[in-house]
Parts: structure tokens; sequence; C-alpha cells
């Protein structure tokens, strides 16, 4: 058994408001603090100071490719990063910091109100639906009032008698953060890995024990990406290992019975390439990868022989992206050789499995986009993009293929845990909009769905009370980008309802049209709720993605704006009464719409954004920085690319004028997106922005890209954006104009 949950994409936003006369006190906490330099300069023009703390500006310029740039804000990344101690930066986050503080300080009652709400809406005590992998149930479960899950399994032939696996409360008490990476039990079900993050920093330790006394098996493993592979023997397990930088570059193996040093597997030299690794369906091999975001190799390592040599797939290529499993005694393979959407290979055995010896078994088109492939003994099951929704495709092993049949026209479906490759019955996870999120099992022989278990909503909800639609929206070069709506029944179309308009467009990652519990807090208050499927995501194919990246990045912001004009057009709200927000790349895109269209946005939530896009393009030292030149381009060395990203960067475009209200977030412990990119942002636009409009900067100084630890922690946040936008829709400028 092996758990891992998904690395997150977004953190939750925090917005404040300095309020008249908190300014002496920050400086007289400021001066405590010994600040080496005058973090606040009082006589920048256009500045105001009683609008949030101003930085120091500092002279600092480079050169590239003949073109000179002004960076007076350089000085807030820490020059030891990733250790930040420096007293100066310090004292500006926590400057900030209490300026978002005293904005919400006359909103607590109505944050309090909202997180109530929020937290009405989740079981205080609740779980997972339990399933058997080698001779057990597994199961996590929520106690009364936990932030944190307990794990627990119980044997096959007594599944009453439960036993405690970890708790995570007790490994959670009194930090600040903690973050569980993955559990996996080892093949005889004696031993159990489990890897924490307790910074957010996500360099993960692994622990190791004996599950019948509880000690301790091997020393920790550290900075280690959380999840572990074992040997089909349980002697041994493999581990990936982080660099210094953060990118992981080896692969390890660890021998538990023996006193050795761990042994080097594979090491991927180029900086470009992140490594990655996982077990087959079949649970006989270690699938080894190595990959950009355009280039892909893999190798194969029998567990049942961890000594024998690495046998690579087909060597890496440009543009080629491909990714494997074992389905019985052949290799399947997913492969853009041929169309961007990906077609299915198969090979004839095991041992000959070179690019030479593929058989095409599942051709992808246009209209079919193939994004994963999962093996069982006598099914492969395809999960497909077609019409921009998820499909479900069951393959039998002569090829004869159906579809899982859903009723809702626009949905998020996905293969749920089934971690047995001798089964005919799939576990899926569905929702939509206004269906709560539902875990079925299909029996694949019958084609029957059950429902399992259904999201638990204690304070009540009606589905029939919300509508949700599926708009197309034409973009300026005359493409249509779907757009997905959510709406209370009551709520007028009239151009008078606020709107939250939510973007990503990156990465190919697609925001699905799922349900969300902490929405209904928004939808209860007039609120739309809108999803741009912008390009840049792979919502409508591959060629989706690739309009979005690289040296066509701007359609992706392009789009979005297109899309807010379009609801506008429709009557669905008005220009002002639009929230806008997105994380991480989608905090970039809320830079960028910002610069475009400042006109257009009542409130702006930019979640640990990417908004520092050239500068930190051209830093070759961070671990993103190197694989991510496919997705950007290089700067270094292409010009065109430095002036292209130079032309839509966020804090490079930041002019003098009115920006709306916006709040912007930063983890202190980021290894994604460094916590000075928000914080450099923040400080050029105060001393830019002619309005009073709240311009808000929250680091969390004990976390990462992904916020706050506990389910409770988070709703709090989500509490917050929630009040900002409220407190900021239709607000009018102190000068009185917006």
């Amino acid at each position: 058994m092996s758990y891992a949950p998904t690395p997150p994409i977004f953190l939750r936003v925090h917005a404040g408001r300095v309020r008249s006369g908190i300014l002496a006190a920050i400086l007289a906490a400021l001066a405590a603090c010994g600040a080496d330099a005058p973090l606040f300069n009082q006589a920048q023009e256009n500045a105001n100071v009683s609008d949030g703390p101003i930085a120091a500006r500092k002279p600092y310029t480079f050169t590239h490719h003949g073109i000179t740039l002004e960076d007076p804000y350089a000085w807030l990344r820490d020059p030891d990063y990733p250790t930040v101690e420096s007293p100066e930066i310090l004292a500006y986050l926590r400057a900030e910091n209490q300026h978002y503080d005293a904005y919400f300080e006359p909103l607590k009652d109505q944050v309090d109100e909202i997180f109530e709400e929020l937290k009405a809406r989740q079981p205080q005590e609740d779980e997972s639906v339990p399933y058997l992998r080698r001779g057990y149930w597994y199961q996590w479960r929520f106690h009364d009032g936990a932030q944190y899950r307990t794990w627990y399994r119980a044997p096959q032939d007594t599944p009453e008698d439960w036993q405690v696996l970890l708790d995570e409360r007790e490994l959670a008490k009194d930090r600040e953060y903690f973050r569980l990476g993955a559990i996996s039990i080892s093949p005889d079900t004696r031993f159990m890995a489990y890897s924490t993050d307790v910074d957010g920093s996500e360099r993960f330790t692994m622990e190791v024990i004996d599950l019948a006394d509880r000690s301790s098996v091997t020393t920790p493993i550290k900075d280690t990406l959380g999840g572990v592979v074992w040997g089909s023997d349980s002697k041994d397990l493999l581990y990936t290992r982080v660099s210094a930088e953060w990118r992981p570059y080896q692969v390890l193996r660890r021998a538990l019975t023996r006193d050795v040093e761990d042994t080097l597997i594979y090491e991927e030299a180029d900086t470009g390439f992140f490594v990655g690794l996982d077990t087959s369906a079949t649970d006989s091999h270690a699938i080894i990868s190595t990959a950009s975001h355009s280039v892909s190799e893999i190798y194969l390592l029998p567990l049942d022989d961890i000594d024998a040599l690495l046998r690579q797939v087909t060597p890496r290529r440009d543009g080629h992206e491909y990714e494997v499993d074992v389905w019985g005694e052949r290799l399947v393979v997913r492969s853009n050789r041929r169309h961007s959407n990906f077609d299915v290979f198969m090979t004839a055995n095991l041992t000959d499995i070179g690019e030479a010896d593929w058989e095409t078994i599942i051709e992808a088109s246009d209209a079919l986009y193939i994004t994963g492939i999962a093996p069982f003994q006598d099914h492969m099951v395809l999960t497909t993009r077609e019409m921009g929704l998820e499909q479900i495709r069951i393959y039998a092993q002569d090829l004869s293929m159906h579809a899982i049949d859903f009723d809702e026209a626009a949905y998020d479906v996905g293969l749920s845990i089934n971690p047995n490759y001798d089964t005919n019955k799939l576990r899926l996870s569905y929702s939509s909009m206004v269906t709560p999120s539902t875990v079925l099992e299909y029996d694949i022989p019958s084609r029957a769905q059950t429902v399992l278990k259904t999201q638990i909503i204690p304070s009540g909800y009606t589905p029939a009370n919300f509508r949700t639609e599926r708009l197309l929206c034409p973009s300026r070069d005359e493409q249509l980008i779907p757009i997905s709506l959510v709406y209370h029944k009551d709520t007028p179309r009239d151009g008078s309802a606020p709107l939250h308009l939510y973007g990503y467009g990156a990465y190919g990652a697609v925001i699905e049209p799922r349900f969300s519990t902490s929405r209904i807090s928004l939808l209860e208050r007039g609120f739309i709720y809108a999803i741009a499927h912008i390009r840049g995501g792979d919502d409508l194919g591959h060629h989706w993605y690739q309009q979005g990246k690289g040296m066509v990045r701007t359609n992706t912001f392009n789009d979005f704006v297109d899309c807010a004009r379009f609801l506008i057009e429709k009557n669905l709200t008005s220009a002002g009464k639009l929230a806008i927000s997105g994380g991480s790349a989608g905090g970039e895109l809320m830079g960028a719409v910002v610069n475009q269209a400042p006109e257009l946005w009542g409130a702006v939530v930019a979640d640990v954004p990417f908004v520092d896009v050239l500068n930190t393009m051209l830093d070759a030292s961070l671990p993103l920085t190197p694989i991510e030149w496919p997705e950007w381009g290089n700067p270094i060395e292409d010009k065109e690319a430095f002036e292209y990203i130079l032309s839509y960067s966020p804090y490079d475009q930041l002019k003098t004028g009115r920006y709306p209200p916006m709040m912007v977030t930063a983890g202190l412990n980021d290894p994604r997106v460094t916590y000075w990119e928000p914080a450099k942002y923040v400080a050029k636009l105060r001393t830019l922005k002619t309005d009073h409009h709240p311009l808000i900067l929250k680091t969390n100084m004990g976390a990462g890209h992904g916020g706050q630890s506990g389910r409770f922690s988070a709703l709090r946040e989500v509490a917050e954006t929630y009040a900002f936008f409220l407190s900021t829709l239709g607000e009018e400028d102190r000068a009185g104009t917006r």
C-alpha cells in the first residue's frame, strides 16, 4: 500500500489594510529589530505610507543582450537562500504581515462568520472508503475536530480489528506546519515507510519502522521527495533524493537488513531534468523517469533483482514525451511521437522494449486526447479528454472498448485508489460544480456503478438550488474558450451580480469543473463563480497547452481578459464587480491581466505569484529555472526570449497608475515560487499605484507553496479571502472614483 498526496499548487491568500496610526508602531517594531538599512522611504513619489510599508530602494542594474535593467528591490533576495535570516528582509516581511493584520481587524466578525460556515460544511469526523491490499484493509479517518488524519489498517479476516498505522495529530503536535508526504507498506506487510515535511520546504524526511513493535528499522532518510519503491523481498527500498537546489536528481537504494551505505541507482546530471520514481501496475518493476517539460527518458528495474542493470526504454530526444507501464508480460507506452495528443503503443514482451518494437494499438486524434494509462490484469483503462471533458475508456485484452457514461453535461471524473492489479472493479472519483464529491465503484463486466461514498455536508446542501453552465467565449484571435459557471438559482443575470473568475493556464494543467463546499459561501451571497479554461492548460488537447507557452505565452493572458469581457457582455457581471484569483503560474496570470486591463477588476488575489519571470528565468541556480526553459523560454541564451518575457513579466511591466484592490501571498520556505518574487512585486507596485485601494502582502513565515497546513487552518485562509472580496467589490476609492 502506498499513499502520496498530490502536491498543492495553490495557496490561499491573506490581506490587510493599515489603519491610521499603525505606521509608527511598525517603525518602532522595526527599530527594535535593528534593521541595517532604512526600510521605509517616506519621500518616494506616488507613495502614500498610510497605505502600507514602503521598502527601501537600493541601486542595482544588470545588462543582458545589450539591454540594461534596474531592479532596486533585488536586495529582498537573501544571498544565503534557502536560509533566510537577514534582519532587514525579515523586518520588511513582518511589517507587511502587520499591515495585513490591521486590514483584517475590522473584518474579524465577517471572517469568523464565513469561517464558521465553511467549518460547518466539513464533518467533524470523516473517513475514507477502505480498500483491500495484500491481506489488509486500509483507511484514514479525521477524528472529532482534528486538523490531521489518523491512518489505520485491519486484517482481511477480521475487518473490525482496526489498528493505528500513523497518527498525524501526534506528528504535527506543536508544529506551525506539517505535511505527510507518503505512507508505503512493504510487500510482506511488515514494514512501513512514511515521510514528513515540517516547514513547507518540500524536503521530506523518511522514517521506516517495524509495525510489530514500532521500532526504527534504519536511520532517517533526509532530503527526499517523499515516496518509495520496495524491492519484492521487502529487504530494500528505493527513494529519490533532492539536491541543495531542490532538484530531484538521484535514485538511491537503502538496504534494511545490511549495514551498508546507500547505493546510487541513477543520477541525472542535466539540471533541466527532474527524476521520478514509481512502481509498475504489476508490482514487478521500478519505473525511473527523467524528464523536462518537453522531453522524457525512462528506465526499468526488476524489483525481484535490484542488483540488475537498468534497462532504458528509449533515449531522450527533443520534443518526445512518453510514459510506460507493465501490462502482463508486455510494456504499454503513451507517447507523442506520432500525434501531440499521445497514442498508445505496446511491445510483444518485456525483453524487446525499444522504440523500434512498439506497435500502435490506440491512436489519438485532434478530438481524442489520451491523458493517462492504467493497466489491470484483464483490462487497460485510459483517461482521455474529449470536447474538453474527462472520459474513462476501458479496453479488454482484445482491445474492444467501451466508455463509462455520465449524465451531467460538465463534470470532473478520474481514477481513485486502485491498488490491485487483479481486479475487475474500478474506483472512480466524480463531482461536478453542483454535485458533491462521490466515490464510485464501477464493475467492468456488468458495467454497473455503485456509490461507495458521497461527500458529507453536515450543515446541509440542496443541489437543486444551484445551476451550472458551460459557455464558449470567442477570443480576440478567433478561438473558442470554454468557461464553466455555477450560481444560485436566484442570482440575477442583469449585470448586477459579483463574479469570481478563476484561472491558471500553464504546464498543461486543467482546472476541472469540480465541487467545492467553500464556494457555497460566495454563491449564497449572490456571487457567480466561473473558471476560464484558457490556453496554457490542456483542456481541449495538447495543442491548447502548446498555444499558451513559450513565445505565445501572452495568449493565456489575452484569453482571460477576453473571458472577463465576454461575461460582462452576457450581463453576468459588470466591470468593477469581477473578483479574480490564481496561484503560482496563475498568480503570474493575475499580474499580467492587472497590467493589461486594470479597470475590469474589483478585487485581485495573487497566490504565491510567479511575477518576477525574467529575473527567475535568468537565474540558473534556482531549482525550477533550467527545467522550465522549455515552458517559458531561455532568456540567458536567446535574446528574442529575453525581450518577449520582458514584454509581459508582471514585475517588469508595472507602471505608474491606478490598480484594483490586491491581495498577494508568499511562503518563506517556498521552493517553487521564492518568497522574494511577491515581496518585490508588492514593494515596487506600492510606489507606483496612484490610488488608495488595498495592496496587501502576507508571508507565511513557517510554510511554503501550499500555505498553512491543517484542514481548518486552510479554511480560515479561505474565509479571509472571501471577506476581502466582500469588503472591496464595488468599493469607491477614497478620492471618490475607482
